[in-house]
């Protein structure tokens, strides 16, 4: 049978769409270009060959001629910027009413029903950056024990802890806890637990972050479940979809961890939906407008490439995409509303598709190659 691998590159957008301003955006948001730019040049050469300079400008990643993918740019139609909107709108969910934001933080009301669950207030309750607010705060909690509660323009109620002064177990259990709190009109679309360590000075968050997403409609995966179509999740699309329709779900330690087990599976199972996320992109480099790093980020994953390829058999399939932007030469740390690469290796010879509405065209295509 078919076996398709999409890997979602997180927040590796490819250029602003016409309603950026909309969202907050400042002019000329571009992840993949700008980062080229900025360094001088990117060396993807085996992106190159798929065909990713025939989308955009790429400083270093020229057009080819006869790419090896079916590339396009894929314009998002859900209203948002954020991990969940984007995935989402891949499995055929549209998002026509955005999920609540707290730019000021979020009311009194959460506030105390988030302190009765955890036992004493929260330090913080703003938008922030995850990194800086921890390096602000982090002392004060570790000598309180109070969490540090944040957001930022997505729609996050997110719960930082040190896992020496508050056992991981615990943190999980407060964020399960504020996911079934948190109902409307303040249902935000993602839980987040940030477990840190390390001492003032020197904090630093670990791979033990989980998300407790809101439960998604019915979508592609139940489609592919009711197929008999087996659905492998690696890395945080497990706790997008929460666990929905999954068969198999790993965790990760980083992003070549994550193509590793990507790697594994392909070596393991027979057919079905391996879905990856690769999670660093945005959290490591975009969001904390590390240009260099998301540049040597990509470079990473272009060398990872041909191992990859090389594990698909005759008749399985290949998707890259992305689910929103986050432009490290952009101000702040949020997310930028982008287009979003598609490149495709399957049956149909390569080419440039141009620019196509919507991102459920990943999931058109996984249901064509795997429905058959």
């Amino acid at each position: 049978m078919t076996r398709m691998v999409t890997i979602v590159i997180d927040s590796g957008g490819i250029g602003a769409l016409a309603d950026a301003a909309e969202f907050g955006d400042a002019p000329g948001a571009d992840t993949i270009g700008n980062v080229a730019r900025r360094v001088g040049g990117l060396r993807l050469p085996n992106f190159q060959s798929l065909g990713l300079g025939a989308l955009a400008r790429i400083d270093g990643v020229p057009a080819v001629p006869r790419p090896d993918a079916r590339v396009a740019r894929l314009r998002e139609l859900s209203r948002g910027k954020d991990t969940i909107t984007g995935h989402w709108e891949m499995m055929g969910i549209l998002t026509e009413v955005p999920f609540p934001t707290y730019p000021d933080g979020f009311p009194a009301d959460v506030i105390d029903a988030f302190t009765a669950i955890v036992g004493k207030p929260p330090l913080g309750n703003r938008a922030a950056s995850g990194t800086e607010i921890i390096e602000e705060l982090g002392a004060a909690h570790v000598e309180t024990g109070s969490p540090i509660l944040y957001t930022s323009a997505d729609s996050v109620f997110q719960i930082a802890a040190h896992e020496e002064v508050v056992p991981l177990e615990r943190l999980y259990e407060w964020s399960r806890r504020a996911r079934e709190m948190l109902r409307p009109p303040h249902a935000v679309n993602r839980v987040i637990a940030r477990p840190f360590v390390g001492e003032p000075g020197a904090f630093r968050r670990t791979p033990n972050r989980r998300d407790y997403a809101i439960e998604p409609p019915a979508n592609l995966l139940d489609e592919l479940r009711s197929g008999h179509v087996e659905v492998h999740a690696v890395g945080k699309i497990g706790d997008i979809y929460c666990g929905r329709a999954i068969t198999t779900w790993v965790r990760v330690r980083d992003d070549r961890d994550a193509i590793e087990k990507t790697f594994a599976l392909l070596e393991s199972v027979d057919n079905g939906f391996i879905f990856t996320n690769l999670n660093d992109f945005d959290s490591k480099y975009g969001h904390r407008r590390d240009v260099r790093g998301y540049a040597r980020a990509l470079e990473r994953l272009d060398a990872m490439l041909p191992g990859l390829r090389e594990r698909l058999r005759t008749g399985d399939e290949l998707i890259f995409t992305a689910d929103h932007g986050c432009d490290p030469t952009a101000p702040g740390s949020d997310h930028t509303r982008e287009y979003v690469p598609f490149l495709h290796v399957g049956p149909q010879p390569g080419g440039a598709l141009g620019d196509i509405e919507g991102l459920d065209y990943v999931g058109r295509t996984v249901k064509r190659a795997l429905l058959k």
